[in-house]
């Protein structure tokens, strides 16, 4: 069957098409049955009910057959109500291209959620095959990329929790920075709850100190000393009574709530791990040098086990953030950074890439490389990570783990055809790096 039968096939078996601009409190929908031009809308309520007797209502209507349903936005809780129901087929598109294609028919910028939702609507009718409808991976993948990013923003609270505990004891406690390797640790959460000042760690008896350090782990005599003795000798930084109080009661909550938070990354932490043990993708992912514990999974999110999800590489630099944009316009070129990308997204091609430097020798050499190029470090780091990216989706569409070997293997057998001809063509050689030809 050819492409264009299979899409006149598929067009056909569309009943309506219909677009929806979602709000906090009211969705504004408009719907057109196919083969008919007069259009309708209405209103409906933000609930799972209201949500519930309007796609029963087109269920019944059109006989259970697909609609085509546009809307700004690929995940939320309209898309969560919306994506149980069968005959209705997703087609999320970005707030920018929605807001765009606006603009084109209406460049004052005027804009009201009748007139937003019906150009979501033409935007169906007139480039339906140029949007990809919502095509969700398996429960698993999609747990998992849940639980990464909600661990991130736990992660990311608690450094926000521990600089404003750092900036708290700066103003009547500032010894305490130097006591404890980690003030966001069990350790230092536990001291300050028991003695949020230096004034009550000096009425302390050295015996009460002694066994608190030993209750917590703490078995290095000379380090407790070492403490017990800048105790007793410290000075306090003030004596002002309101601002001892007051910042003594925002240490001990700070510490509440650092201890709450690494129990709750922990929690996160093992249901992850659980996940990528029996997630069938975990050994392809985890075979990457610097992928570890945190990144394994990310990388899984990324990519998920729907291989036609990405038909290229080069799919997946634009998607993430790593390949740069190109701006030309007749004789002004500029080649700038990629801002509109999911950011997370590139946050984790970007660590991974810095983590494998340290345990690959090839990304080591490439990374510097970049630099002796006078390369920032962060635009080297992503250049790897460009590199990387078409590493990982070939080893995901082939479903083999990594084998740095074979990488190097085959760049070894490219390399000695093509720097060959090269080299007898121009007079330029090759320089050996990490154990593979490069092209000066």
């Amino acid at each position: 069957m050819t492409e264009a039968v299979a899409s006149a096939r598929s067009e056909e078996a569309w009943a309506a098409f219909a677009a929806i601009d979602w709000a906090d409190q009211k969705h504004f929908w408009r719907l057109v049955p196919a083969g008919c031009e007069r259009q309708e809308y209405g209103e409906l309520e933000n609930t799972p009910e209201a949500v519930e007797v309007w796609a029963a209502a087109l269920q019944q209507r059109f006989g259970g057959r697909p609609i085509a349903v546009c809307l700004e936005q690929s995940r939320g809780a309209l898309v969560y109500m919306l994506a149980k129901y069968s005959h209705l087929v997703l087609f999320p598109v970005h707030p920018t291209t929605a807001a765009r294609y606006r603009e084109t028919f209406c460049p004052c910028g005027a804009k009201d959620d009748p007139n937003d939702t019906a150009s979501l609507l033409d935007l169906l009718l007139r480039h339906r095959e140029r949007l990809r409808r919502l095509q969700p991976d398996t429960d698993q993948t999609r747990l998992l990329q849940f639980l990464v990013e909600e661990r991130r923003k736990l992660v990311d609270e608690k450094t926000r929790q521990h600089n404003r505990l750092i900036d708290c004891l700066k103003l009547y406690f500032p010894q305490a920075l130097h006591w404890f390797d980690d003030l966001g640790g069990a350790l230092a959460g536990a001291f300050l709850e028991r003695w949020p000042s230096l004034q009550e760690a000096q009425r302390a008896h050295p015996g009460t100190l002694k066994r608190f350090f030993h209750q917590h782990h703490c078995r290095k005599e000379d380090r407790i000393a070492e403490r017990m003795h800048a105790i007793q000798e410290g000075t306090p930084a003030t004596g002002d009574a309101a601002v001892l109080e007051a910042c003594a009661m925002t240490a001990r909550g700070l510490g509440a709530l650092l201890a709450t938070l690494r129990v709750q990354i922990a929690v996160f932490e093992r249901r992850i791990e659980e996940l990528v043990a029996a997630h069938p993708e975990g050994a392809l992912f985890a075979s990457l040098p610097g992928a570890g514990a945190a990144l394994t999974p990310r990388l899984i999110t990324v990519f998920g086990t729907r291989r036609d999800r990405f038909h290229s590489a080069y799919e997946v630099q634009c998607y993430s953030g790593i390949a740069p944009v190109t701006e030309a316009s007749g004789k002004s070129h500029q080649v700038r950074f990629r801002w509109s990308c999911p950011k997370f997204l590139r946050q984790t091609f970007h660590e991974f890439a810095s983590q494998s430097i340290r345990q690959c020798d090839w990304a080591r050499s490439y990374y510097q490389l970049q630099r002796d190029r006078h390369k920032s470090h962060h635009a080297a780091v992503r250049a790897l990570a460009y590199k990387w990216i078409r590493i990982i989706f070939r080893c995901w569409k082939d479903g083999k783990p990594y084998d740095e070997q074979v990488y190097l293997s085959s760049v070894r057998r490219r390399t000695a055809v093509l720097g060959s001809a090269i080299a007898g063509a121009t007079g330029c050689g090759w320089k050996q790096i990490a154990g593979f030809q490069r092209f000066f």
